[in-house]
């Protein structure tokens, strides 16, 4: 079990020469047996490193999306299974000659996928919102993608800003 615990209580700094002081929720993010996800395959590198990288990254992006959240709120994420849009084929199975690199093929019958359980808590540890999830984006190759397309995880990035908005709507607070 691979656990992140990930606290953003921390400075950012506004653009445009302002700069200010934002609080944020606590955020701990648990991948739980990431072995047995259903894909968290390289095309081009390590199986170990490259899962290491795409956990690190959406850790980093479940702090950005909890920098919404009321900083005495600790929301914690256990995930039990991924699946990265695409598949990842052997170069030689799509046409691309006998090289050593594979390659993972987007096609809108391979979905992003994503399992776990999450708890918001208050303040005195008070559960304000808990549930299992599973989420799922059947539209993700057509929908406006609000990232840049060099980011390796925009699918799975614009399927979990979803659901985190949609869930959190409520609770979520304007630092303007």
């Amino acid at each position: 079990m691979k656990i992140a615990k990930l606290s953003l209580c921390a400075v950012l700094l506004a653009s445009v020469g302002m700069s200010g002081v934002l609080q944020a929720a606590q955020v701990e993010v648990t991948w739980k047996e990431p072995k047995s996800y259903r894909d968290v395959k390289p095309s081009n590198e390590s199986r170990v490193h490259f899962r290491e990288r795409t956990f690190k990254e959406l850790d980093e992006f479940f702090i950005e999306l909890a920098e919404n959240l009321p900083e005495d709120q600790k929301l914690l994420i256990t995930v039990t299974d991924l699946d990265l849009a695409g598949q990842v084929w052997p170069a030689s199975f799509v046409g691309m000659g006998q090289s050593a690199t594979d390659v993972r093929i987007i096609k809108e019958i391979d979905i992003p996928r994503m399992s776990f359980s999450y708890v918001l808590s208050g303040s005195d540890n008070t559960v304000l919102k808990s549930e299992d999830v599973k989420i799922k984006d059947m539209m993700f190759m057509n929908t406006v993608n609000r990232r840049l397309s060099t980011d390796n995880l925009v699918y799975e990035k614009n399927m979990i800003e979803d659901w985190f908005n949609d869930t959190f709507a409520q609770s979520i607070v304007s630092h303007d």
